[in-house]
């Protein structure tokens, strides 16, 4: 019935008046009594009255002067087929009944069987009827367009007949022939991969008996041209009263791409970007499995070999990034080709390979391994046209029933690295318990000097720096010692390195500058005579990394009263080699502060003389292997002549280190060198001893100045 509120309109095409007004009276006997009941003599005049008016029914006559039979019917629903049409002839054939009903009639009324009871039931479940099949017209003509519009294929499996239904985009996704493919189930399960067979038999199963509220499943298909596609089933199933799947419907969407993205994502996390060979996270995975094995079976024994290339900044401070990118390409094609299936070989980072040696028979195997990779990195290499020779040095660990963690394993291989490393580069080391113990011992004690500032255990000696031409103390240089609660008092070389390794260097060199300025200005306030006195603090190349590094050091001159041209900075060589453009940003501001600047071991880097043409220094210190030899002649004297005689051609001032003879004191003064350090002098001391050889040379002065005074 229509779901409006006005009258409802009936259209009644009969040419025959007497059962004409044989129907109007038995509709008013019904439910149907205030229906508006138009009458029409003709199809055509009935036509016509469909096309001006809405009506909610048709009751159509079969024999008309102007059309018969089922022809009637069709012209009627072409007019408008949302109307319903009942049927009311004479003629009584229950095929013709059938007939019409087959072509859109909603029901067929033999003219004589009419009654009341009879009208009123047939033309309510007419337009019942007739409303019911519109909506089920609807949802299909929606289904039909989304499944047209759908990037999915659709598919639906009768389970009880074993039929499938497949829509277009299904066999699409697939590039399959429609046509040819049969309407059972094989036609999509035969093209399943094998190795996701079982999987996703095992989803369909779960959810048909019930354990899952839906199927959801990723496999993979052989498509139309015999390749492997990625694909998404999902559905639900239909079931019966006894709760039994009888039907299962749902859709195939192509995920190739999203999977194809995932395993690129995947191989990216797991792969170094530069080199393609696995990361650090895939080796301690494949090492991780290998010692699992170990655990099960002792006699699947393996090794770590750790690679670290020897002066590989050199290389790439001197030719650029480019050239040492490549070259670690080469060496990573290099590796990749030389060891074994079933072997590995890693990226770390940095200049960091590692090797997974499965099945060794012991350490000999792994030794002669090392050994041949030497042989492999001495082979030249051709980066950016220019021939190129690397070594590496290799720490080797063993499998062995201890580890617990593949990273620990890995650690001790770096261990081993860094103990041939310092040692002898281009060589190896295998990891044993001592090494161990010192990593122990060194991380001991990297712990306690981060704290040693503040437990106040760091002291700063001062070593002088004196004038040769007057012999006396014109400046120091800080040294810092630390007295540690356990070992004692421990010198630089115990402590320095192992900061500078460890990153604690800055802070401490922080520390040592702040000090030393103060206690400067402390003793310039304390007499007149030594307002000119300086001193010079050793500086890390770590720190011209940092960006802040001259305002750091202008803000420990404000704080402490300090003029600048009393700090002295000794920066040596190699601080240029590793931070050469920063480096020389930062000296720039020092010295435009005022701050003065010495190259210290001056002769013992890769390039002095070209760096004294990079930047102008105000000092040169003369390193003590040269001093030490100097009194004896030869090429060492004549090597600190040159030197001091470059320093006067250059205006720079010159200082001697290591000068712990009175013969090579007074050889330098014969050489015309300004100033001098050492032992010979003094060696370093703490500040109230250091102030103490202060005064004893400014009471000597003024004793002197008296003694004249007298005479």
């Amino acid at each position: 019935m229509s779901n409006d509120k006005r009258p409802l309109a009936f259209l009644h095409i009969e040419d025959d008046r007497i059962e004409a007004e044989l129907v109007a009276d038995l509709l008013r006997q019904t439910s149907f009594a205030g229906v508006r009941l138009v009458q029409r003599t003709r199809v055509g005049l009935g036509i016509e009255a469909l096309q001006n008016e809405r009506f909610d029914l048709v009751l159509l006559d079969l024999n008309l002067p102007d059309g018969d039979g089922i022809d009637n019917l069709h012209r009627v629903r072409a007019v408008d087929e949302r109307v319903p049409v009942v049927i009311m002839t004479n003629i009584e054939d229950e095929n013709t009944a059938l007939e019409l009903v087959a072509k859109g009639a909603q029901d067929y009324l033999v003219k004589r069987e009419l009654s009341p009871a009879l009208v009123s039931r047939t033309l309510r479940y007419a337009m019942a009827r007739q409303a019911a099949d519109l909506r089920l017209r609807e949802s299909e003509r929606r289904f039909a367009l989304a499944v047209a519009g759908a990037r999915d294929g659709i598919w639906d499996w009768d389970l009880d007949a074993g039929r499938t239904w497949y829509s277009p985009r299904w066999f699409d996704i697939l590039a399959l022939d429609a046509e040819a493919a049969l309407p059972i189930p094989e036609t999509w399960l035969d093209r399943v991969v094998d190795e996701d067979r079982a999987g996703l038999k095992k989803a369909l199963e779960a959810h048909l008996d019930g354990l899952t509220p839906h199927f959801e499943y990723e496999f993979r298909m052989i498509d139309g041209y015999g390749k492997p596609q990625w694909v998404l089933a999902r559905g639900v199933a239909v079931r019966g009263a006894d709760g039994q799947a009888t039907r299962i419907a749902g859709s195939l969407t192509d995920i190739t791409d999203r999977k194809t993205t995932e395993a690129m994502l995947v191989h990216e996390a797991l792969h170094d970007a530069l080199t393609g060979l696995p990361n650090r996270n895939l080796f301690l995975d494949r090492l991780d499995l290998a010692l699992r094995q170990f655990k099960r079976d002792r006699s699947r024994k393996f090794a770590v070999l750790f690679l670290d290339l020897d002066r590989f900044k050199s290389i790439n401070d001197s030719l650029g990034h480019a050239a040492g990118d490549a070259l670690l390409i080469e060496i990573g094609r290099r590796l990749g080709k030389f060891v074994r299936p079933g072997d590995s070989v890693a990226r770390l980072g940095g200049d960091e390979f590692a090797i997974l040696l499965g099945d060794v028979a012991g350490l000999a195997e792994a030794t002669l391994v090392a050994e041949r990779l030497h042989d492999l990195m001495s082979q030249k290499f051709i980066i950016a046209g220019k021939e190129l020779y690397a070594t590496a040095s290799i720490g080797i660990a063993l499998a062995d029933s201890k580890y617990e963690r593949s990273a620990d394993m890995l650690r001790d291989a770096d261990l081993a690295m860094y103990r041939t490393k310092r040692r002898r580069s281009g060589s190896y080391a295998v990891f044993d318990n001592v090494m161990h113990e010192t990593a122990l011992a060194r991380l001991e004690l990297e712990t306690d000097l981060r704290a040693a500032a503040q437990r106040n255990e760091l002291a700063v000696y001062y070593q002088p720096i004196v004038s040769l031409d007057h012999m006396r103390v014109v400046g120091f240089e800080a040294l810092v010692r630390w007295f540690h609660p356990v070992r004692g008092l421990l010198a630089p070389d115990d402590f320095i390195p192992l900061a500078e390794e460890s990153g604690s260097i800055g802070q401490l060199t922080w520390w040592v500058m702040h000090e030393a300025c103060r206690q400067t200005r402390a003793w310039q306030l304390s007499d007149p005579t030594l307002a000119e006195l300086s001193i010079s603090v050793n500086v890390s190349s770590r720190l011209f990394s940092e960006p802040d590094f001259a305002a750091r050091t202008q803000a420990i001159l404000e704080d402490t009263g300090l003029a600048p041209a009393a700090l002295h900075l000794e920066i040596t060589e190699n601080a240029l080699l590793e931070h050469e453009a920063e480096t020389v940003r930062e000296l720039s501001a020092l010295q435009k502060l005022g701050v003065k600047l010495h190259l210290d071991d001056f002769g013992t880097g890769y390039s002095s003389l070209s760096y004294l043409n990079l930047f102008a220094y105000d000092t040169l210190k003369i390193d003590r292997t040269f001093v030490t030899g100097s009194a004896n002649g030869g090429r060492d004297n004549r090597i600190v002549d040159a030197l001091i005689n470059l320093g006067r051609v250059l205006e720079m001032n010159v200082i001697a280190e290591g000068v712990e003879t009175q013969e090579q004191a007074q050889k330098l003064r014969d050489l015309n060198c300004g100033m001098a350090q050492g032992f010979w002098f003094s060696k370093p001391l703490p500040s109230d001893s250091a102030h103490a050889l202060l005064q004893r040379e400014l009471d000597v002065a003024r004793s002197s100045i008296r003694n004249l005074t007298r005479h």
